[in-house]
C-alpha cells in the first residue's frame, strides 16, 4: 500500500506501536500517535525525532481523524478507541500487516497457543545455520516493522505470531505458515470464547496463495478439521503427526523422525499438472534432537517440514536440530544444588504450556505456579500433577486458586507470597533428584512486567543460594 500522505492513527506506544510509527512516518504518512497511558522515558524525543504526532493519557477526538488506524497487539479490539474507529467506517490493520506491505521477502509466519517462541527459534537457528540472509521478529521480541528495512528478496523473515497480532489482517501473506496448536488463552481478550480465539489464530493462512505452504498439527483434532475444511485451494498441506503415519508431511517411525514431501519445484493439481508422489526420507533419530519432550518433539517436526519447505538441505536441518540450546525462560536448566535441579519455564502463561513441561519430566517435580490468572482451568493438570508431583507451591494473585485446584493432588501443597518464600517453601519439599520447576501457568503481569522480568528473579534468587 502506497501510504504517503495518509492520514495515520497509531494506537498504543509499546514496542510494536512505536515501530510503526515510525516506519509509516519515513514512508511518508502523517502519523498521530495516541497512547491512555504515560509516555516512557525518551518515547516524546524519539516520536519527536521521526516526526510523529503524539498525545499520552488519553484518547482525544483527533485519534478518529485518520485515513485508517494502525494498531499495536496490546491493543485489545474492544477498546473504545477501535470501536469508535471500526464503527465509523475506518480500517484497523496490526502492526505486522502494515510492516507487510513494505516487505517482499519470503516469509515463515509461526502460531499456536503453545510452542511458537522455540520453534521460531529453532527455524532461524536452521535458516541461520545454512547460511542465508535472516530477519527474526514478531512476537519474540523485536516488531516486524522495526526489521523492515533489513528485508530484500534474499532474506528470510521467520515471526512468531501471535492471535493478537492476526486479529487485524487484511493481506498478510506468508510464504510458509506453520500452525502448532490452539487451546485455551487469552480467553480474557476474545469476551471469554475460544472459538473467537481459535479464529483469530486460523487466520494465518486465508490469504495464502497456491505453491505456498501449510505446516500444520495433525494430531490437534481443531486445527487438522479447520484446515481441512478452510484451507485455500492449490496451498500445499505438510501435516506433522506423532500418532500417525501420514501420507504427506512429517511424522516419527521407530524412534525415527520421516519426512513425505513432494519437490518443491513439481507441479501440483492446482497448476494443472501432474500431483507428484512424496518421497520418503528418514531425517534422523528423534534421540539426536537437543530438546527433550513431546512437545519438542512437535516443535522439532514443524521446524523440519518449514526449513525443507523452503529448500533447506536435510544435512542443515539435521545439524541444527541436534545443537540447538533452547530459548530463555522455556525450560531452562538454571542449577542444580544437593541434587536438586531448577528449571524456569516462566515462559509458560497458559495451563496446556504447564502440562507439556510436566510431562517432559521422568523426576518427581515440586511446581510453583500462579499470577495473573486467564480464566484458567487447572483441571488438566490434576492427573499429571498426582503422577509426578511432589509438591505445589502457589505464587502471586492466583496463588490460592494454584493450591485450591492442584494442592490436593501433590504430597504436599503451600501458598507464597514472593518469588523467594516461593523458591524456599520448593526446596523445603524436594528430595535429592527432584525437579523444582517454575511453570506459571498465568500471566505476570500481577507482580512483574513481564514474564521474562519472572524468569530473572526466580535465577537471580536460584543463583543466590
Amino acid at each position: 500500500m502506497n501510504v504517503e500522505g495518509k492520514k495515520v492513527t497509531v494506537v498504543g506506544a509499546a514496542r510494536s506501536g512505536l515501530a510503526v510509527a515510525k516506519l509509516l512516518a519515513v514512508r511518508g504518512a502523517e502519523v498521530f500517535l495516541t497512547e491512555e497511558g504515560r509516555a516512557a522515558p525518551g518515547v516524546r524525543d524519539d516520536l519527536d525525532a521521526a516526526g510523529v504526532a503524539y498525545e499520552f493519557g488519553g484518547h482525544t477526538v483527533r485519534a478518529l481523524d485518520a485515513d485508517f488506524l494502525a494498531v499495536s497487539p496490546g491493543v485489545p479490539t474492544r477498546s473504545s478507541l477501535v470501536q469508535n474507529a471500526m464503527k465509523g467506517g475506518l480500517s484497523v490493520y496490526s502492526e505486522i500487516e502494515v510492516a507487510s506491505w513494505f516487505c517482499d521477502a519470503p516469509i515463515i509466519a509461526i502460531t499456536g497457543s503453545n510452542g511458537k517462541t522455540t520453534t521460531t527459534s529453532l527455524v532461524a537457528h536452521i535458516v541461520s545455520t545454512a547460511n542465508r540472509p535472516l530477519v527474526v521478529a514478531g512476537n519474540i521480541g523485536t516488531a516486524f516493522a522495526d526489521r523492515v528495512a533489513d528485508c530484500d528478496d534474499d532474506t528470510t523473515v521467520v515471526l512468531e505470531v501471535s492471535s493478537f497480532q492476526l486479529d487485524h489482517i487484511d493481506t498478510f501473506r506468508p510464504r510458509v505458515s506453520v500452525l502448532l496448536n490452539i487451546t485455551p488463552d487469552h480467553l480474557n481478550r476474545y469476551d471469554d470464547d475460544f472459538g473467537k480465539y481459535a479464529a483469530a489464530k486460523l487466520r494465518i493462512f486465508e490469504n495464502q496463495k497456491p505453491g505456498d505452504v501449510l505446516v500444520y498439527n495433525h494430531d490437534d483434532d481443531l486445527v487438522r478439521e479447520r484446515v481441512e475444511r478452510d484451507v485455500p485451494a492449490g496451498v500445499v498441506r505438510y501435516p506433522f503427526s506423532l500418532d500417525h503415519e501420514l501420507d504427506q508431511g512429517a511424522f516419527v517411525r521407530d524412534g525415527s523422525i520421516l519426512l513425505r514431501l513432494t519437490s518443491p519445484t513439481a507441479p501440483t493439481s492446482a497448476s494443472g499438472g501432474h500431483k507428484p508422489t512424496p518421497m520418503e526420507e528418514v531425517l534422523m533419530p528423534a534421540s539426536d534432537l537437543s530438546l527433550r519432550g513431546r512437545h519438542n518433539l512437535y516443535n522439532s517436526l514443524a521446524a523440519a517440514v518449514s526449513a525443507r519447505a523452503m529448500e533447506i538441505s536435510s544435512d542443515v536441518v539435521r545439524e541444527s536440530l541436534a545443537s540447538f540450546e533452547g530459548v530463555p525462560h522455556r525450560l531452562e536448566f538454571v542449577r542444580e544444588i544437593g541434587g536438586v535441579r531448577y528449571i524456569n519455564d516462566s515462559k509458560a502463561t497458559n495451563v496446556n504450556a504447564v502440562w507439556y513441561a510436566l510431562e517432559s519430566f521422568d523426576e518427581q517435580v515440586v511446581l510453583i505456579a500462579g499470577g495473573r490468572d486467564k480464566g484458567n482451568d487447572y483441571a488438566s493438570l490434576q492427573p499429571l500433577v498426582k503422577a509426578k508431583c511432589r509438591g505445589v507451591v502457589g505464587l502471586g494473585e492466583s496463588g490460592d486458586k494454584v493450591v485450591l485446584e492442584l494442592g490436593d493432588y501433590a504430597k504436599a501443597a503451600a501458598r507464597a507470597q514472593s518469588m523467594e518464600e516461593a523458591i524456599q517453601f520448593a526446596r523445603l519439599m524436594a528430595e535429592e533428584g527432584d525437579v523444582i520447576l517454575l511453570s506459571p501457568a498465568c500471566a505476570s503481569f500481577d507482580m512483574y512486567k513481564n514474564y521474562e522480568q519472572r524468569g530473572d528473579e526466580f535465577k537471580r534468587l536460584v543463583h543466590s543460594l
